[in-house]
């Protein structure tokens, strides 16, 4: 019998592993999203900047367009990226109201859509936004997820202040989103090979492939930053190695767990040699079942950067692994009477 995953957990898949489909433009943002729920799941996180000419104050008919066309498919909006443009100009910061009113009609898009929810970054909307935000969230229906990623550690002096409100607030429409990409055991061996077409130097390369965890690595990473000796050509890339790969481990989002409502199960490649892949989604799957978890976990491939392998096929495959490898640890906790099933 096939494993699967506990009711309350929903795997879905993100439009940005389309991204370059989309920018591409030989078919339309809409029928690549409906296109998704007709191929591959049925609940999907959308990026309306990419998808929504009038974004960030999405008009109706656009939004119409997508909530019917998904309907057509059996499918339905997860949840909505949003966007704070903090700034009108390079030395002219938006005031809080201003600020208010630029995120607004990006949250009544994302309640047309029928989401369930918005995204922004941690600590990006700030307590005064949030307070504002707050009966907003209530009125439609909306939660806004605060979302951490990458280097972004729960006890990281940049995000443990934002978790901290997020907790004081005591609100269930104001919930964090985690990034697995802050658990990478190892980082993806396709990124290692451009790197080292690239010309990163084969000392640093070995010290990648075989101690990405180790906190020396990080030193080494930084000092060739410093140097400028980069590679020009992959300089974009590598700073993948300073913000978008993380080295935490599963256990270390055990405190903040209360707080989650969403992951992202971020994936570059599907190589999953020593368990790069897979082993993240088993702690992980471990983790939530062990602790009552309920939410969405969106399949949100970011190699496109480096890779040319077709989304439809790339996400296929890693719902398929990622939902055997989140379900094993819980099967296993049922099996043994840790959990209910």
């Amino acid at each position: 019998m096939a494993l699967e995953i506990p009711n309350g957990w929903t795997l879905c898949a993100s439009s940005f592993n389309w991204t370059p489909e989309i920018i591409a433009a030989a078919r339309t943002a809409q029928d690549i999203v409906t296109g998704i729920a007709d191929s591959v799941t049925k609940t999907i996180e959308i990026e309306p900047g990419l998808l929504w000419r009038s974004f960030p104050a999405p008009q109706d008919g656009e939004v119409d367009a997508l909530r019917h066309g998904l309907a057509s498919k059996g499918g339905r909006v997860s949840i909505v990226g949003a966007s704070l443009d903090d700034f009108t100009s390079p030395t002219g910061r938006r005031t809080l109201q201003e600020r208010l009113d630029f995120l607004v009609p990006q949250l009544q898009a994302a309640r047309r859509a029928g989401a369930v929810g918005v995204r922004l970054p941690i600590g990006q909307a700030g307590t005064e936004l949030l307070a504002l935000v707050q009966p907003l969230l209530h009125e439609l229906d909306l939660v806004l997820y605060e979302e951490i990623q990458g280097q972004q550690t729960p006890g990281n002096p940049a995000v443990a202040p934002a978790l901290k409100a997020i907790a004081g607030l005591a609100d269930d429409r104001v919930r964090v989103l985690v990034d697995i990409s802050m658990l990478m055991p190892a980082l993806p061996v396709s990124y290692l090979e451009e790197l080292r077409r690239g010309g990163v130097a084969p000392d640093l390369l070995e010290r990648l492939e075989n101690d990405w965890q180790d906190p020396a690595t990080h030193d080494a990473v930084t000092a060739l930053l410093r140097s400028g000796q980069v590679p020009p050509r992959i300089h974009t890339l590598f700073m993948n190695l300073l913000i978008r790969f993380g080295r935490s481990d599963a256990a270390d989002l055990q405190d903040v767990l209360p707080l989650v409502g969403a992951f992202h199960l971020k994936f570059w490649d599907l190589d999953d040699d020593s368990s790069r892949v897979s082993q993240p989604l088993r702690d992980l799957g471990g983790l939530l079942g062990r602790n009552g978890f309920t939410g969405t976990l969106t399949s949100e491939w970011g190699g496109h950067e480096w890779l040319q392998d077709d989304p439809t096929d790339m996400t296929r495959r890693h719902l398929a692994l990622a939902e055997t490898a989140l379900a094993q640890p819980v099967d296993n906790l049922i099996s043994t009477g840790s959990i209910t099933g």
